[in-house]
């Protein structure tokens, strides 16, 4: 016999007998201790199998036992069944074609096989085994043991597989199901060893994750019918890194993660280079920030008003301005420049009225062009150079950003911070933006839920030094504050090409690679020990395709979405129609997704 227990009762935890529990049985289902049970035995199975073929009742994702007992049968005997099974067959043909009735093809069918395993005994090929296969699921309600059912019933369905409860004998199908070698239900079919041999799945290619509230569907596993279902949460380091060349479907996988991940409760924060994001966000009630767009203002000298803070809120606003500078200006300020800074914005705050005193924070901050001006009037070369460096982001090109105070702050359980309408040389800037505003506000208020920051197209931010360290920072101090960071690039090479980089890569346990350039994969393959094929896969792989890397474990997988997903997902302009609604059919929408979970 062999058996399968997803998860063992507490009376098998305790050590005790199992058979000593209290039970209370109905015709179709019975209650055993705290939980409930159902015990089915499978009647029907598929003309034609492969090797395996049981593999996606074992990565069933809920509680589930599956008992297949076997019972070899003697050589004479199983000769002597096939014989009269096959005269049972052409009597029944000939009746049929006496009466002028039309050709039985499942009893065609059904002769043909018994003429070739009645052929294979003979030889010594093979042998005849009487097989009886059970399942029993369980769930701690009424609701709920319905749902698993239901799921259960669907999963053998596409297998071509047909079940029957065990009515009235609820008892005898879950003793069956116990890894005890009883078959009570002596339901049995015969199958020949090839057919037997099939139905022995002894390795799983899916990732064993128990499913929780926040486990998210990433797709369907490639090397088997199985879902993949994927809990960060539960695991040491919340953030995760994807991988992808251009057109593998980085951000559709994204996308769809963060979608699935809002159905559990967690609130969210998008750094979106491209403007891909706003669709998704507007359905979802979001609030969509355009840096660059007209009449749109980010004041960096705004003060990060922190109560349970250890230091004054403008020391630590200066010193992301020494971060934000080095960005802005393409290198890293000397110590003489620092000083003139440290000293300008001092004066800047000061002559705003804001001081260490934490009484004037809340005094209206200074702009950008203040601080410029306080440069200009120092007495100093190096801040003069600094002001001369800073003159396009106040009066130049650039300055349509930081001209005014803040116009919109971020409020909503889905944030996007579009920088598509930013000029390319300020992209690098305006992440490091959204992303300081966006942890001030994570960091400002004590979690209640899980919350998500995705920065997408994170090598904007690593190509600058300074940029790399602050994002090195947020994913050291993202789980500490119930943020888990996903960062997703298509240039491996400014990620794996620094220590920065590769300790953001360290510091995820979740990590997705999908199709990959040939100048890259040794690279990859190095950092992530990736085996030979797993190289070709990603090299290989079509869009959707992914490989999914957690210590130990990997998985291939596909990514799929519901057609209404899809709709709020998808880059291709084609397919930008409204999206369809909920009510629309009942096939698609968020709820039925969320059922389907």
């Amino acid at each position: 016999m062999l058996g399968k227990r997803l998860t063992p009762p507490e009376d098998e935890r305790t050590g005790a007998d199992p058979l000593d529990t209290d039970v209370e049985i109905t015709p179709r289902r019975m209650r055993i201790a705290d939980g409930l049970a159902a015990s089915f035995a499978v009647t029907g199975y598929p003309a034609e199998v492969s090797h395996g073929w049981l593999q996606p009742l074992m990565d069933y994702p809920g509680r589930l036992d599956i008992s297949l007992h076997i019972e070899p049968v003697p050589p004479q005997v199983a000769s002597s069944r096939l014989k009269r099974q096959m005269a049972r067959f052409e009597s029944s043909n000939r009746a049929s074609a006496e009466h002028g009735k039309l050709e039985d093809f499942e009893s065609e069918a059904a002769a043909e096989d018994a003429r070739e395993m009645a052929a294979a005994l003979a030889r010594g090929e093979s042998k005849l085994h009487r097989v009886g296969l059970y399942l029993t699921v369980h769930a701690d309600s009424e609701q709920e043991l319905d749902d698993e059912i239901a799921h259960l019933q669907s999963l053998c369905a596409s297998m071509l597989v047909e079940t029957r409860p065990a009515s009235y004998r609820q008892l005898q199908g879950w003793v069956s199901c116990l890894p005890v070698g009883v078959d009570l239900l002596d339901q049995r079919r015969s199958m020949d060893t090839h057919a037997l041999a099939a139905s022995y799945p002894f390795a799983s290619p899916d990732v064993a994750v128990e499913t929780s509230p926040t486990a998210v569907l990433y797709g369907l596993n490639s090397d088997s019918s199985g879902v993949v279902l994927w809990d960060r949460w539960s695991l040491d380091s919340y953030n995760t890194v994807v991988l992808a060349r251009s057109g593998a479907g980085k951000s559709y996988f994204c996308k769809t993660d963060l979608l699935r991940s809002m159905y559990a409760g967690v609130t969210a924060a998008v750094i979106d280079p491209e403007d891909e994001y706003t669709r998704l966000t507007e359905a979802v009630g979001g609030t969509v920030i355009q840096l660059g767009a007209p009449g749109v203002h980010l004041n960096p000298l705004d003060l990060a008003l922190d109560e349970h803070a250890t230091r004054d809120a403008v020391s630590r606003r200066a010193l992301f301005l020494h971060t934000l500078l080095a960005v802005m200006l393409g290198e890293q300020l000397t110590a003489r420049q620092r000083a003139a800074l440290d000293h300008a914005l001092i004066t800047t705050y000061y002559n705003a009225g804001i001081t260490a005193d934490e009484r004037t924070w809340n005094n209206s901050a200074p702009l950008l062009g203040d601080l410029v001006a306080t440069l200009r009037n120092q007495d100093d070369e190096h801040a003069h150079e600094l002001a001369f460096q800073l003159e396009p982001y106040v009066s130049g090109s650039y300055a349509e950003l930081f001209r005014a105070p803040t116009t919109r702050r971020p409020t909503s359980h889905l944030v996007s911070w579009s920088l598509r309408s930013l000029p390319e040389e300020l992209k690098g800037v305006g992440t490091l933006l959204a992303l300081d505003s966006i942890w001030r506000t994570v960091a400002d208020t004590t979690p209640d839920h899980p919350r998500m920051v995705l920065v997408d197209e994170g090598w904007l931010l690593m190509q600058q030094p300074e940029g790399a360290k602050f994002l090195y920072r947020l994913a050291k101090a993202a789980r500490k504050r119930w943020v888990g960071l996903t960062v997703a690039t298509q240039d491996a090479a400014d990620v794996l090409g620094s220590e920065l980089g590769q300790a953001v890569v360290a510091n995820a346990a979740t990590q997705v690679l999908m199709r990959q350039f040939p100048q890259s994969i040794d690279r990859i393959a190095e950092a992530f020990a990736l085996s030979e094929g797993e190289k070709q896969r990603l090299l290989t792989a079509a869009p959707g395709d992914a490989l999914l890397c957690s210590g130990d474990r990997r998985v291939a997988f596909h990514v799929v979405a519901s057609d209404y997903e899809h709709s709020l997902v998808t880059t291709n302009p084609a397919e930008h129609s409204p999206p369809p609604g909920p009510e629309a059919s009942a096939d698609t929408g968020i709820e039925d997704e969320e059922e389907f979970l």
